[in-house]
């Protein structure tokens, strides 16, 4: 199992990642992406150790009551930890909002919701973006 990504845990960060950031809605998730600022500090770090990434989660009641939203919460966590280090530019602030849709759609249906939503907010990394246009096409021979 990998290690835990870095979080956004303070309201002031979220917003703003909301304030500044580039945003998309899928289906299945709303994603909020800003860079990091050179300039900037990070509460509880040195300042010369700065994190490639952190990601926040939120899920507001109208998804339903809290079974629910945990629920919710837990699948974009993990849909974070399989995905986002990988796949995610590295020097950006990401938050996951979840969607009435989050706890009941297919993980799968999940996985292609964050990956285009990183490639509409331009937060792909520019080598996965070159490989998932070569799974598309087939083997090479």
């Amino acid at each position: 199992m990998s290690a835990a990504l870095p979080r956004l845990k303070r309201r002031s960060d979220f917003l703003r990642v909301a304030r500044a950031g580039r945003k998309w809605a899928a289906p299945g998730l709303v994603l909020q992406v800003r860079p990091h600022r050179r300039d900037e500090r990070f509460q509880g770090l040195d300042p010369d150790h700065r994190p490639p990434l952190r990601v926040g989660f939120t899920v507001s009641k109208k998804v339903g009551n809290a079974v629910v939203r945990n629920r919710a919460r837990r699948r974009l966590r993990a849909l974070a930890e399989a995905l986002l280090p990988v796949h995610a530019r590295a020097g950006h602030d990401v938050v996951l909002i979840g969607r009435a849709a989050t706890p009941t759609r297919p993980f799968a249906a999940l996985e292609a919701d964050l990956l285009a939503a990183l490639k509409r907010v331009k937060a792909l990394r520019p080598e996965t973006d070159e490989e998932t246009d070569e799974d598309a096409d087939g083997p090479e021979s």
